[in-house]
Order: structure tokens, then sequence, then C-alpha cells
């Protein structure tokens, strides 16, 4: 999308973020501004990168009051000093056939460290690790999500653009 910031996605578009892993996919979507981003669920993940995009962009079409969907925003594993992971390549699959299912924008983001930051915020309101391990996939892809939007979101750069 080379629009810029300012024509970044037009008012009252929701993007979709995905926390891509081999057992669950997280999965997150903004708010309507594309300003801030929430948990919204997490599904097993499929046998293939591409069965598992098959299956989000199934639950993206059956989600009516999500709509409308402008992008997709997919989580990129890298090592702490930026090298691929095993779950890299996985992740740009996963991103490559969610474009061609959907039609829609799909970027790729930095993920580093994001379930990490995901459980110190779960931990802060649930102590029981069994509890947070179910929600831990999704609220990693509301991070990822809200990694991206302050970034490049329609106010990046602005005063209080950001979680």
């Amino acid at each position: 999308m080379g629009a810029g910031r300012a024509g970044w996605y037009p008012s009252r578009m929701r993007v979709v973020g995905v926390d891509f892993g081999q057992r669950r996919i997280g999965l997150a979507v903004s708010d309507e501004t594309a300003l801030l981003a929430r948990p919204w669920q997490t599904v097993p993940a499929k046998p293939t990168p591409a069965q598992s995009a098959a299956a989000i962009a199934e639950l993206m079409a059956a989600a009516t009051d999500l709509a409308p969907i402008g992008a997709i925003v997919v989580g990129l594993p890298r090592r702490l000093n930026g090298a691929d992971t095993d779950q890299t390549e996985p992740a740009r699959a996963c991103a490559r056939a969610l474009a061609e299912l959907t039609g829609l924008a799909v970027h790729l983001q930095d993920e580093r460290l994001s379930s990490h930051e995901a459980d110190q915020r779960l931990a802060e309101r649930e102590r029981d690790w069994r509890r947070r391990k179910a929600q831990l996939d999704a609220a990693a892809a509301a991070v990822i999500l809200q990694d991206y939007l302050d970034a490049h979101g329609p106010h990046a750069g602005s005063a209080g653009a950001g979680a």
C-alpha cells in the first residue's frame, strides 16, 4: 500500500491480526478506526499453512460483525538477532495464502517477544496460568496488531495514537 499515512484505510475498516503457530493461531481485530487492537479468538492450526489460512479466511467471512475488514497483519517470527526461525517460512506461506484467498492487503509484522508481552499483560489480571494460556495466542495477536497499527496506522506518529 503506497498511499501513505493520510490515506491508509477508509474510515470504518477493521484490520485482523494473526499470530501463526504450529498448534494454535491467535486472532485479533482492530476497532473500526484501525487505532486499537483487541484479542478476538484462538483457533487450532491445520496441517499446512494454506489450510490454516483457509480456516482463518472462513472465520473472517462468517464474522459479519467485523465487516468490513480492510487488511490483515500476520506476525513474522524472528530470533532476537533478527534471523529467521523454523516458523518464519510457514508464517509467510500463511500470509501469502491469506492474500490470495481474501484479496486483502496482508502485511508482515515482526513479532519478537509478542507472546512474552502478552503473557505479562494477562498476568496482571489473571494469576492462573491455565486460564492465561487459553487467552495467550489471541492476546499475542493483539500485541502484534497494535504494534503494526501504532507504526503504520492512519494516525501513526500523531499524538494519542496507540494503546
